[in-house]
Formats: structure tokens, sequence, C-alpha cells
């Protein structure tokens, strides 16, 4: 079940805005399921996906990647796919805000279909130690 449903219009061509938590040191992924305009499902058959998030989106920047999501179709035909990382991946990522695009897209064609900010945070308390 996906966690973020969202409604893109290709023929617009706008990034629907999702924000994230990153906890440093866990396992992350986050479930979209996207729609057409209509309510249907977004079939993403035949189409593949990337997502990096950096420090900075500026244009033409070469700020390079803090991370590379794994981006997983879960079900193509009802527009259903992952974003992850895995914790040996979160854990070496700094505290702080970072932006963050997925890109799907076939031969040619390519949407900009989700964007936004990430705010990647580590744990304040410690375990508790046993006595």
């Amino acid at each position: 079940m996906a966690n973020n449903t969202i409604t893109f219009d290709p023929n617009a061509g706008v990034a629907y805005g999702v924000n994230l938590i990153i906890n440093t040191g866990a396992d992350f992924n986050s479930t979209f399921k996207i729609l057409e305009v209509d309510r249907s499902d977004f079939d993403l058959t035949g189409y593949n996906g990337s997502s990096q998030m950096r420090k900075s989106a500026s244009v033409g920047s070469t700020t390079i990647a803090a991370a590379t999501f794994t981006v997983g179709f879960t079900s193509t035909t009802e527009g259903e796919f992952k974003i992850s990382l895995g914790s040996t991946e979160t854990r070496s990522l700094k505290n702080g805000r970072y932006v963050y695009d997925i890109l799907v897209g076939s031969a040619s064609t390519v949407y900009r279909i989700v964007e936004g900010n990430i705010l990647v945070q580590t744990g304040v308390s410690s375990a508790p130690s046993s006595s």
C-alpha cells in the first residue's frame, strides 16, 4: 500500500511535491501511487526510474549526490513504485535538509514526477544500558 498517492498530469509536466524524513542508520523506503488526472492508475509499464538527493538543486549544479535511491516498481499497471536506501547508506548521511526528485521514463519520454525536501536527522538519546 502506498504512503504517498499523487495525481500527475503528463501534459503539464509539473512534479508533485512530497517532503520526506530519513533517520540515519535506519532502512528507509517510501512508496508512491501515481494517478492520472481522471483518477485512473498511471500505467508505468516499460518505465525505468531514478532518484537522487543533494544538498542543493542549483541549475547547472555539479553538486555530487548525497545518495542515490533504489527505485523499484511494485505494480507498473497500477502506477506503484518505491524508493529506498539501506541502513548503511543512511548512516553516512549528515544531518540537515536536502532536496530530491524522482524521474520516470521510457524511451525518449522522461517525467520529473516527484520532488521535495528531505530532512535527515539522527537520534538524540542513546540506548539505555542494561544493569
